[in-house]
């Protein structure tokens, strides 16, 4: 094989990375440590003392329904930070589309202009007599 100057330069394409950022929070962890405590006071009290009446009753459906509670805010919690998570990523999508597009027209624009100003030298030139 021989060199041939003429050969047009055939560069590799560029390199492109994608940054993929995950985060798992901790709040889940909280608030389970949260409803853990809740519960062992709650069965402390109702166990430790044999003698139940209405108010140790009362008392322990209250921890339940606080319990419930803390459970289905973290659950919305979670769920509100996976929807932004996913509006971001649609968000960022949406801004490189539009600045492709814009890119595109300013190229496109770019080029009718040259055209334009090749067209007009030439109908210069064809006045002119050249």
């Amino acid at each position: 094989m021989t060199y041939d100057p003429n050969t047009p330069r055939t560069d590799p394409p560029p390199v492109q990375r994608e940054v993929v950022h995950k985060s798992g929070g901790s709040a889940g962890w909280w608030v389970a440590g949260i409803v853990a405590i809740v519960a062992l006071v709650g069965m402390f009290f109702v166990f430790g003392n044999r003698g139940t009446d209405d108010a140790d009753l009362e008392m322990a459906r209250d921890t339940g329904r606080a319990e419930a509670m803390i459970e289905n805010a973290a659950d919305s919690a979670q769920q509100a930070a996976s929807d932004a998570a996913e509006s971001s990523r649609q968000a960022a999508d949406s801004i490189a589309q539009s600045t492709e597009a814009a890119a595109d027209n300013a190229a496109a624009a770019t080029q009718n202009a040259a055209d334009n100003a090749a067209d007009a030298t030439e109908n210069a030139a064809d006045r002119s007599g050249m």
